[in-house]
């Protein structure tokens, strides 16, 4: 049977694999161009979440302003949260001394109960139900908290438990494929599944991004920060060009 009820969309994408590339892309870059500001231009951590705080709001009221799904702005708004996620989580573990554990911990009850209140308020906290001004607020403040985290956590991972760059970002990329194969052979809540995903994507940017600039002697590679800020900023604005990149839909 058709329905007729009208098709609305979202202002968020359809979530695909071309989603999925260009959020590890997205994350990437937020580990990269954070710590291009904070410890290249050496602003520090505080002036530079500052900073990044106001693109954020700026990138969020244009995104909430929009009427339909603008690619760029999107993710101008998702790398605006993961850059100063990333400033964020290292003013808070390292120069407020609360360190990666701590961190991880409050960022985590802080992203949980998000999740909490935005389910007890909306009924859903569905992706494909994103598509009023409320449903918004809620969406963007949590993905700055899931963000947030997963610059603690993947720290935490890389530096505390010892695994190292490589070898966090096989912890994570592990995870990561579980999740994957319990979407496509369980009957786990997509719902679930798609912020247990989302919010594993950003400490495995976040351990790759170090990777990328952190010095030989740490465990990187000692690229330029800004060099790999402007690839990875170029490889997801072409993925967004010229790949099939539409709004959700949903049944209203």
């Amino acid at each position: 049977m058709i329905s007729d009820k009208p098709t609305v969309l979202s202002k968020v994408p359809e979530v695909t694999l071309v989603f999925w590339i260009i959020k590890i892309l997205a994350t990437t870059l937020g580990e990269t161009g954070g710590d291009a500001v904070s410890m290249s231009m050496n602003l520090g951590y505080l002036l530079s979440t500052g900073i990044f705080a106001v693109l954020f709001l700026i990138a969020v009221f244009a995104q909430m302003r929009a009427r339909k799904f603008h690619p760029f702005l999107y993710w101008a708004t998702i790398i605006a949260t993961t850059t100063v996620g990333t400033t964020l989580a290292d003013f808070s573990t390292r120069s407020l001394g609360i360190g990666y554990a701590g961190g991880s911990l409050i960022l985590l009850t802080l992203l949980m109960a998000s999740l909490f209140v935005w389910k007890r308020t909306l009924g859903s906290v569905a992706v494909d139900t994103v598509s009023s001004p409320k449903s918004e607020m809620f969406y963007w403040v949590t993905i700055m908290f899931s963000q947030t985290l997963g610059t603690a956590l993947g720290d935490w991972t890389a530096d505390t438990a010892d695994f190292g760059y490589t070898g966090a970002a096989l912890v994570f990329g592990t995870l990561l494929a579980v999740v994957a194969a319990a979407y496509f052979w369980t009957k786990i809540s997509h719902t679930v599944l798609f912020w247990a995903a989302f919010i594993l994507t950003r400490p495995l940017g976040a351990v790759v991004g170090d990777f990328l600039d952190k010095p030989l002697d740490h465990g990187g590679l000692a690229l330029s920060r800004y060099t790999a800020s402007a690839v990875l900023l170029g490889l997801a604005a072409l993925l967004i060009v010229c790949l099939p990149h539409r709004a959700a839909k949903r049944a209203h």
